[in-house]
């Protein structure tokens, strides 16, 4: 039988149909990730398959690492071809991570290779994947196409141009592809050198001389609006922990002035700026009708040797224990009594906390709006089979998980969509199991449509993205 075959997670008749008949075949919403819109509105073709498999994909260089494989190989100067092969030595090894499955799959979907990467076969599957590349069919936009991509958002800082976007609005694509306003170096005051360079940034950007607190909101408020005329009506944030400390304006104005002069704050005055920040930037959201998206828990550049040479983003991350219940709710509830909370995803790293998010997003559900307040899809290192099973299940348990808006890819690569395949077998799977088990009725027409509806038409109707 052949690995990945039709039937893949699908472990009986009722999973089959629930998958073949209902959801299958849905367009795809990827409403978080993090392609290079350059590439996207160049409509580039890769030269070969490790420059669109390998290149920063720090989930590839971790497991390259674990396997003992040189950083020569990885992010050095070895060729592209000899990068590959090392990849190719490694994934044998992968059993059992979601990185074989993923592997597996995009060789399937994307190239039509069936057989298993192993040192053996990866010439062959390198010289096929890398000339396929190279063809018109496998140019970046025809691959999203082949995934049925239908609207992508990618992760902007306020500063930049989005001449990406701009240019690509102009074209006659397939699908569309928005910007997503991620403010995350404009909150990070801890870092008085970097602070002052991002402030330097924005006054070009925004053309607003930046010499008090109240002219650097005007700054960060004219892009949002910027972003908002190019089609944006997402945010999102990554952070340790949502922050919520009690602050006055009067403190914010302080700090701000001590920090544009190089005077060192506590790291008490780092965390009322943070929280302010992240409330006047909710604020914002609420009043544009935006999605909010919060993307807590992770340990950030934890090898400091590693990250003085190779920088963020380089797989030097992982799961945090942070104390996360008494901020998420008393951020929350700062913006519930203003009455400006907007639509928020909140995404969890840590399933320790599983039952809390899923349940602290229900406290925030008024009735305005259906599912106006979300438990993410697994996130990072949970986007896998076990993972994505506990959310699911917490979900299901406290919430409603007829009105999850389901998955994402949270990918730089443009080869990474299958993911939304692998959460959709799952799935079905789920319910399948269930219903075996008389769990839930035996109603295929209306678990089917609920089905459906999570993997694709929750996330329509709830994001408000332009025509």
């Amino acid at each position: 039988m052949k690995f990945l075959g039709d039937n893949f997670l699908l472990q009986s008749d009722i999973a089959e149909e629930l998958y073949h008949a209902y959801v299958k075949d849905l367009p795809i919403i990827d409403y978080h990730n993090h392609l290079p819109p350059v590439d996207v509105a160049g409509n580039i073709n890769f030269k070969n398959l490790t420059e669109a498999w390998l290149y920063g994909d720090h989930y590839k260089w971790r497991a390259m690492r674990t396997n003992g494989i040189d950083e020569h190989y990885i992010t050095g100067n070895a060729s592209d071809e000899e990068k590959f092969m090392k990849w190719a030595e490694t994934i044998p090894y992968t059993m059992r991570n979601p990185l074989y499955h993923w592997t597996h799959l995009e060789l399937q979907r994307y190239f039509g290779i069936d057989e298993l990467l192993t040192p053996s076969s990866a010439a062959r599957i390198y010289e096929n994947a890398s000339a396929q590349l190279k063809a018109d069919t496998h140019s970046s936009q025809n691959l999203l196409k082949q995934m049925k991509v239908e609207v992508i958002c990618t992760t902007d800082d306020p500063i930049d141009s989005l001449e990406h976007h701009q240019a690509f609005a102009k074209q006659n694509a397939s699908f569309q592809m928005f910007p997503a306003f991620r403010p995350d170096k404009a909150m990070a005051i801890e870092n008085l050198t970097n602070f002052n360079n991002y402030l330097e940034q924005l006054e070009k950007v925004s053309g607003i001389s930046i010499n008090s607190f109240q002219s650097y909101l005007d700054a960060l408020h004219a892009r949002h609006d910027f972003f908002a005329s190019q089609g944006c009506c997402v945010s999102d944030h990554g952070l340790s922990h949502v922050y919520a400390e009690e602050y006055t304006e009067s403190e914010i104005v302080a700090i701000f002035e001590r920090a544009i002069h190089q005077k060192s704050l506590s790291e008490l005055e780092v965390l009322k700026f943070k929280s302010a920040m992240l409330v006047y930037f909710a604020e914002w959201d609420f009043e544009k009708n935006w999605v909010q998206q919060y993307h807590v828990g992770a340990f950030r550049n934890t090898n400091s040797r590693m990250f003085s040479k190779m920088g963020a983003d380089s797989g030097w991350d992982s799961i945090g224990d942070f104390k996360q219940g008494a901020a998420l709710c008393k951020f929350l509830d700062r913006l519930d009594k203003k009455e400006k909370l907007t639509k928020t995803i909140i995404y969890n790293l840590n399933s320790a906390d599983n039952d809390l998010f899923a349940a602290m997003t229900g406290n925030f559900n008024d009735g305005t709006v259906i599912g106006k307040v979300q438990y993410g899809s697994a996130w990072w290192f949970h986007d896998q089979l076990d993972g994505m099973t506990k959310q699911i299940n917490s979900l299901s348990n406290i919430g409603l998980i007829s009105r999850f808006i389901g998955m994402l890819t949270d990918s730089r690569s443009l080869l990474s969509f299958p993911r939304h395949e692998y959460f959709r077998r799952l799935l079905c799977n789920i319910f399948a199991e269930d219903i075996k088990q008389g769990i839930i009725p035996n109603d295929i027409p209306f678990i089917g449509q609920m089905l459906a509806d999570i993997c694709y038409h929750n996330a329509k109707a709830y994001f408000p993205f332009k025509k």
